[in-house]
């Protein structure tokens, strides 16, 4: 198949594309510019515009939309905020337009979105859960609706609203990971908070289990069985490293120092993946300790 990234020069992007060419697909990633990456060709954009990139959506089988500036970004101004959200509308607005005008539209299309939809407190999610009211929340509910349209076509939707995805070299385990291994490990604010997490070998299974799925469509949840709070995510992370597990950070600390963006480690929902495991997808990561086994020792 041939199957468009826009956002594939990121992190998640990335780790997709190379999964995909090694499966014998044609990958293309939509960029501002020329990437250097050996298994996707760049196809230039300007997030703003279908002009000179457009007409290319007649070539793909499958779009995928990962686009979307990173909530790490600090401190959250109203600019910052405001970026947040232009940078994950504007070019699912473009995609949608692009595939509405074309000749011979993609089969699937993938829509990123956040675990966080379901809010930042409550019972356990699943996919049938409302969405929030809260900031992050209505992101990515208005992250996912800039490609409604599409479910008028004849095009098969799947929205995947992620955890956070680990990995040893990329995302936010590494820097997670450096206060323990400085002996500085312990849980942040109270500690029961849900920490939602997925395997980055999980997620691009996941992605690519749905888009071979054929009655694959909607919201699945990537997001690990098991249902993890912070302080045993901590806890767990210095056990494989071999490190204490003793200092733990004071909320208001944390909120005086981060401001809004504090809500990122010390609220948190428990949510589960219900219809990924009902549509049957095998993880190969299911348990947090085995998961950053493989991380962590890996050489």
């Amino acid at each position: 198949m041939n199957i468009l990234i826009a956002g594939g020069s990121g992190f998640l992007g990335r780790a997709l594309a190379a999964s995909l060419f090694a499966d014998g697909h044609r990958v293309f990633i939509l960029s501002r510019r020329v990437q250097n990456i050996t298994h996707a060709q760049t196809i230039l954009w300007d997030a703003k515009t279908t002009n000179g990139w457009g007409h290319r959506i007649n070539e793909m089988d499958a779009v995928v939309h990962l686009t979307g500036r990173s909530l790490s970004t600090f401190p959250w101004t109203r600019a910052v905020k405001q970026s947040f959200l232009d940078s994950r509308l504007m070019p699912g607005l473009l995609l949608a337009s692009a595939i509405q005008t074309a000749d011979k539209r993609p089969g699937v299309f993938v829509q990123a979105s956040g675990i966080n939809y379901y809010g930042l407190s409550g019972n356990l999610a699943d996919e049938s859960t409302p969405p929030a009211d809260d900031f992050l929340a209505q992101l990515a509910v208005k992250w996912e609706d800039a490609t409604k349209s599409l479910d008028n076509l004849s095009v098969r939707r799947i929205v995947i609203r992620s955890a956070v995805v680990l990995d040893a070299q990329g995302g936010l385990l590494p820097l997670m990971a450096l206060p323990i291994k400085l002996f500085f490990g312990g849980a942040l604010g109270s500690g029961k908070q849900a920490f939602p997490w997925i395997h980055l070998q999980d997620w691009v299974g996941a992605v690519k289990f749905l888009m071979a799925n054929e009655n694959a469509r909607g919201a699945y949840n990537l997001i690990a069985p098991a249902q993890t709070s912070n302080a045993e995510f901590n806890q767990t992370l210095a056990k494989v490293l071999r490190r204490p597990y003793w200092f733990r950070v004071p909320e208001f600390l944390l909120r005086n120092i981060l401001g809004e963006m504090s809500v990122l480690i010390l609220d948190g929902r428990f949510a589960q993946p219900k219809r990924l495991i009902e549509t049957g997808y095998p993880f190969q990561f299911p348990r947090l300790k085995e998961a950053l086994e493989d991380l962590m020792n890996r050489k």
